[in-house]
């Protein structure tokens, strides 16, 4: 499923993605070229704001930052840093002639 093209995306940004059942995605570009494809819900909030985060690291492993309560969650599995029973999905994601699509 195609998301959005890949030329959107800005290194340590998100962008939020509309998808054909009504819910949400937020794409990541990191800084080393790797893109990451989350739920763009906030589970403490209930607001869909993840894809406004803060993207950045901790402890070399790369999160996006809530905007919202600063949970800050790991891009590449979901989990949350600051709640570790608490998750947000995450999807497969690769970049194919110059589209994002979720696998």
């Amino acid at each position: 499923m195609i998301v959005c093209d890949f030329d959107v995306l800005r290194p340590e940004q998100g962008v939020a993605a509309l998808l054909p059942d009504g819910s949400q995605v937020a794409v990541f570009l990191t800084a080393d070229g790797s893109v990451h494809a989350l739920d763009n819900i906030d589970p403490f909030s209930g607001a869909a704001v993840l894809s406004r985060g803060i993207v950045g690291d901790r402890g070399g492993v790369p999160v996006v930052v809530s905007p919202v309560y600063k949970q800050a969650f790991e891009l590449a599995t979901g989990k949350c840093l600051d709640q570790p029973d608490v998750a947000v999905t995450v999807h497969g994601v690769r970049v194919r002639d110059g589209v994002v699509e979720l696998t």
